[in-house]
């Protein structure tokens, strides 16, 4: 592939994602800035043909600056960048295959404990409304463990107060139907009955609005649990795929099996659940090694 091409080849995979695959905010951003930094390379670069030596070549030249884990994102958005090439027929062979991925070191997922993610609700304020938005994300999001962005797409014709359901659309635009429990109902009805009435709603049917009208960002509501984490004296570095973790490790070990909670979580692979298993696992030798007479 010719150079001068890459960048608006560049611009079209953008459109693509944001289009065709309807990706969500943080992945498309990460995408965007990965290929951009491989392209602003490329142009300053020697290399009239773009290829797997190109390629490598880029690798090499981050290699210092980065995490492994890093490092392995940015090859794995080349690859899908290439990929996306060749389907498009833009290249005859996608060179990017060749390219390995770093290997790093699998970290099991982070989450809270059930009294810690009892406390951190419990300890969120109640009064105004947007303490009660706060409420409602956060008991909405433990009782479904659906991704911070779904929970934030959610339109108010998604919800079903009396059905105590929900619509999600998670990543490559896929819908599923999720259910929540009357704590989350609760929280969502008195958020939705003071909410209504102040007639704030400029963000085109958004079931949860920032203080200008429009749609909370998810900036925005990373901030606000920092706040709460710290005001409620947990201070595990934990973002918000930590609630999601949760979920999953307290429905894990309650009994629920792998197939109904990879449904609930929207994942297309079963290995993809079974990262929780090795967390439950952990749990399970923690209380062998403390009940067994002869351990």
């Amino acid at each position: 592939m010719d150079k001068n091409a890459l960048k608006t080849l560049s611009k079209e995979f953008y459109r693509y994602l944001d289009v065709e695959k309807g990706a969500p905010f943080n992945t498309k951003r990460a995408y965007k800035g990965d290929i951009e930094d491989f392209v602003d390379f490329i142009e300053k670069g020697s290399y009239d043909i773009v290829d797997h030596h190109a390629i490598r070549a880029y690798i090499v030249s981050i290699y210092k600056d980065f995490k492994k884990s890093s490092l392995s994102r940015k090859v794995s958005s080349i690859k899908v960048f290439f990929k996306f090439l060749k389907r498009k027929g833009y290249i005859e062979e996608n060179t990017a295959l060749v390219i390995r991925n770093p290997t790093i070191e699998k970290h099991l997922p982070k989450f809270y404990t059930i009294d810690e993610m009892f406390h951190f609700l419990d300890f969120l304020p109640k009064e105004g409304w947007l303490n009660m938005r706060n409420l409602a994300i956060f008991e909405l999001m433990y009782s479904t463990g659906m991704r911070a962005q779904e929970v934030l797409n959610i339109n108010i014709d998604d919800l079903h107060m009396e059905g105590m359901w929900v619509k999600v659309r998670g990543k490559g635009g896929k819908e599923r139907i999720l259910p929540f429990g009357e704590k989350a109902q609760h929280a969502l009805k008195a958020y939705l009955d003071i909410v209504k009435n102040r007639g704030s709603y400029s963000a085109k049917n958004a079931l949860f609005i920032s203080i200008r009208g429009d749609r909370l960002s998810y900036r925005g509501l990373l901030k606000i649990m920092k706040k709460h984490q710290l005001k409620a004296n947990l201070f595990k570095n934990l973002a918000l795929h930590g609630i999601r973790h949760s979920f999953a490790t307290h429905m894990l070990d309650s009994g629920a099996d792998l197939r109904s909670i990879q449904e609930l979580l929207g994942h297309s692979k079963l290995s993809t659940t079974q990262k929780y298993t090795h967390v439950s696992m952990d749990k399970l030798m923690e209380t062998y090694d403390k009940s067994h007479p002869r351990r």
